[in-house]
């Protein structure tokens, strides 16, 4: 701060002025929220794992943050002879600094080997989702799904873990698939934001996020349609946006409480009939038999009802390419799933993804059993360029305003 002058104090050489304002000017104190400025550019100097630089401007939207752990109960642990809570998910509740405008919820479903801390900014460090619809004003709720994250069990032997993903897959079927050419829709990629190469801050970002998740996939479903209810019982009808294999559980709670599901909302569901692929023909993990229940790997309601996996009976669509995969679906005449078709439902496929080779047989799945879908590939309504983790990509905040609209037009029926 400069000294007060006043009349009572001795007269103040020019020069001695000057040098005072020039030494201050050019001090720390000065010259650091310029610094900051330069310094908070979302490329340059604050990609990747450079963005934890103080200097390092949040791209995030203001908000007020609260979190959860909702669901879940007590058991009694025989060894240890005390009581454990176990089942519980985590919520964190995202509100507008400026103010909630939309009437229903966002809750975010991320996919397997991540947690929801994905859906907050990008590897970049750009704006991510939570922050474009916090702008919109929505009220938003970011989940960690039951064994993962935050959500981790104490039940350590009901839910064992397993790898997420290593490095390589995350290059080859995520950040860079045009490198390995298994499909041929993979050529059509461009925008990853980084190099996707191991030592990119960008892409080392994104990889260093893969953390374990449990393979006990019937704990996990059945824990998460009862915690999700739960939750969706406490805030109101919601939409529910998940990513990959976080898809399976707007699926349940579609399934166990269609009432408080606004909308399903998939960005590129692995919710395959049947069976699970990685890749396509030529990956190295290829097809493998899953979810006995369709959908699922635990029951969810048909008409007429199954009673066990074996009521339902299958039929394999026998053309697979790499361009285009092979389906399993329900033998005429083909139960119905009223309590989902209760529920609109989209999925949206970039024309890059392994997805976009059989994304078709969760579509077709569905309306084979009544449900009403909306399919919006990203390519043919002119974006262009995406493989399967669009929303983290350069042009993710034009996919989430694809999404946007769908919910405004949704809500104009």
């Amino acid at each position: 701060m400069l000294p007060r002058l006043c009349h009572h104090a001795p007269a103040v050489d020019l020069l001695t002025v000057l040098i005072f304002f020039v030494a201050f000017a050019l001090s720390p104190t000065f010259a650091a929220p310029q610094a900051a400025e330069q310094a908070a550019r979302p490329n340059g100097d604050c990609a990747g794992l450079k963005g934890v630089n103080p200097q390092c401007r949040s791209q995030e939207t203001a908000h007020r943050r609260e979190y959860f752990y909702i669901g879940g109960k007590y058991v009694l642990d025989p060894v240890l002879k005390g009581n454990l809570v176990v089942d519980e998910l985590y919520v964190e509740k995202l509100i507008p600094a400026k103010g909630i405008k939309r009437q229903r919820p966002l809750v975010f479903f991320h996919g397997g080997g991540s947690a929801g801390n994905i859906w907050l900014q990008t590897p970049d460090n750009r704006k991510g989702w939570a922050s474009y619809f916090l702008d919109l004003g929505y009220a938003v709720y970011i989940i960690d799904q039951t064994s993962v994250g935050r959500a981790t069990q104490e039940d350590i032997p009901g839910y064992p873990l397993r790898i997420g993903s290593t490095t390589e897959i995350a290059q080859r079927s995520f950040a860079a698939p045009e490198l390995v050419n298994a499909y041929p829709q993979s050529q059509l990629h461009t925008q990853w934001p980084g190099k996707a190469i191991i030592g990119d801050p960008i892409f080392d970002a994104f990889a260093a996020q893969f953390i374990p998740l449990t393979s006990n996939l019937t704990r996990q479903e059945l824990s998460m349609r009862a915690s999700g209810c739960k939750l969706l019982s406490l805030i109101g009808p919601s939409y529910l946006i998940s990513h990959s294999i976080g898809a399976i559980h707007p699926i349940l709670l579609s399934d166990e409480c269609p009432r408080l599901v606004a909308g399903n909302i998939n960005v590129e569901p692995a919710t395959i009939p049947f069976q699970s692929y990685t890749g396509n023909a030529t990956s190295p993990v290829g097809r493998t038999i899953n979810r006995p229940w369709g959908l699922t790997n635990t029951r969810i309601t048909y008409d007429p009802p199954a009673n066990a996996p074996t009521n339902l009976k299958t039929v394999n669509n026998e053309t697979d390419t790499p361009a285009l995969r092979s389906c399993v679906y329900q033998a005429a005449p083909a139960r119905t799933l009223p309590q989902i078709a209760k529920v609109p439902y989209v999925a949206l496929t970039a024309e890059a993804s392994p997805h976009i080779t059989y994304d078709q047989c969760v579509v077709n799945y569905l309306r084979q059993a009544g449900v009403k879908v909306d399919w919006i590939k990203l390519g043919e309504i002119g974006i262009h360029g995406n493989g399967h983790f669009s929303f983290l990509e350069k042009n993710n905040l034009k996919i989430a305003g694809v999404v946007e609209k769908w919910i405004r037009n949704l809500e104009k029926k």
